[in-house]
């Protein structure tokens, strides 16, 4: 009889960490998960565009994952070739960092001996014009923009990206 009750006890445990962790289906619904959905990517991606194709600029923009792996990527009309890989690797790189990379910039600037950081992946873009995407304070992806006269320009544009999901912008 003891021996039933302890199946019974572990059968119920699998039972309850199943339920726990059973609710996917409802995922895509919460923009708060700790990952970034398509439809919230893709929004992101073209408030980044239409913000620089107002101000004149001829850009791409890139949002990734937190994993690193593209999710949109919009090239713009009469954007650079080059803008397509900028924004790519801007993107990969506050995603991957979890931090603006014009402060990364800034801080390989004023600390020389952290130049190596540039080194540690091929992915890595370390000029301004990208930001990390935080839905409720959680990193899920970094959005990039590549092509404006300057990175300041990139990251306006990037910043109206996360605007239009209500992301962190700071």
């Amino acid at each position: 009889m003891k021996k039933r009750m302890v199946i019974k006890n572990a059968s119920a445990g699998l039972l309850g960490a199943f339920l726990l962790t059973a609710s996917p289906v409802f995922a895509a619904e919460l923009p708060t998960a700790a990952y970034l959905p398509l439809d919230i990517a893709q929004k992101a991606a073209n408030a980044a565009m239409a913000k620089c194709k107002a101000d004149g600029y001829r850009v791409s923009v890139a949002v990734v994952a937190r994993s690193g792996s593209t999710k949109v990527l919009i090239r713009g009309d009469g954007a650079g070739p080059h803008t397509v890989g900028s924004s790519t690797g801007k993107a990969f790189t506050s995603a991957s960092m979890g931090q603006p990379t014009a402060k990364l910039a800034a801080l390989i600037k004023d600390k020389p001996f952290l130049d190596g950081l540039r080194d540690m992946d091929p992915r890595l873009v370390i000029l301004g014009g990208a930001l990390p995407i935080k839905l409720s304070g959680k990193l899920v992806g970094g959005i990039g923009v590549g092509g404006a006269p300057g990175g300041h320009l990139d990251e306006a544009c990037a910043k109206a990206g996360l605007e239009a999901i209500g992301a962190n912008t700071k």
